[in-house]
């Protein structure tokens, strides 16, 4: 009886520091977890705060940079319709040019048809002298800077003429005159040619800024269209359960309409 009473009284201070251990622990985790509440809390209200809806704020920081955009997007389409109505008035600028051009070249080549039919009757009889021939040479230089005056021929073309090249002062004036007539001829229709050119240059110019401008247009408008029906879309989390009204697709207001 003595031993077993002596045994027990042996391990009892072990079992005190066991418990004693064991009751410092517990009080120590119920002491943090008093001292942070936080601690307490679970992540469930973390997901339902990352499940609903973004604040106010970042809705109206999202609506000002889609409304930003969409002014910006308008700002360059209707500098694209300016840019496109002049290339419009550059087009038909070069469409009148080329027209007069082409009329000069035809009354042009109507002079030369009428030399030609008359070339084939007699030369009037002049007497061949020095004199006569210097009366010639001044003619055709006259003739033919008359006709550079009149923008009928090209510079190069009056060189040659006071040059010479190709040229013979020598001629009677009628056979001149029928040399002139088609030096001006392909001067015009070279002339003529050129503002072709530039007239369907222009005219493409005009189709890519029109186009240009038409692509800004349908972009600023698709900008703000959705912009605006997201805004109708967002409800208050209260009004959820309310019956859903039919919303209408808002008019833009202030905006040109797209280019034809």
């Amino acid at each position: 009886m003595r031993t077993a009473l002596s045994a027990i009284l042996l391990d009892a201070p072990q079992a005190a520091a066991i418990w004693l251990g064991l009751l410092g622990v517990a009080t120590l985790a119920v002491a943090g977890l008093l001292l942070r509440p936080r601690l307490l809390r679970t992540d469930a209200g973390a997901r339902i705060r990352d499940a609903a809806p973004p604040a106010r704020s970042e809705h109206a920081d999202d609506e000002r940079d889609r409304d930003r955009w969409a002014e910006e997007v308008s700002v360059a389409a209707d500098r694209a319709e300016t840019t496109a109505r002049r290339r419009r008035a550059e087009w038909l600028t070069t469409q009148d040019e080329a027209d007069q051009a082409w009329q000069a070249y035809e009354a042009a080549e109507a002079d030369v048809r009428r030399l030609s039919g008359a070339a084939g009757m007699p030369l009037p009889k002049t007497p061949r002298t020095p004199a006569e021939y210097a009366d010639r040479e001044r003619w055709l230089h006259r003739a033919a800077l008359d006709a550079y005056w009149r923008r009928e021929l090209a510079v190069e073309q009056l060189s040659d003429v006071f040059a010479h090249r190709g040229w013979d002062p020598r001629l009677h004036p009628v056979e001149q005159e029928l040399m002139l007539r088609r030096a001006v001829r392909d001067h015009l229709f070279a002339r003529q040619r050129a503002a072709r050119e530039r007239e369907q240059s222009a005219w493409r110019a005009a189709e890519l800024a029109t186009a240009a401008a038409r692509s800004l247009r349908a972009e600023a408008v698709s900008a703000l269209l959705p912009a605006a029906g997201e805004r109708e879309s967002v409800l208050p989390l209260a009004a959820l359960g309310a019956t859903e009204q039919t919303r209408e697709i808002p008019a833009v207001v202030g905006r040109a309409p797209l280019p034809a």
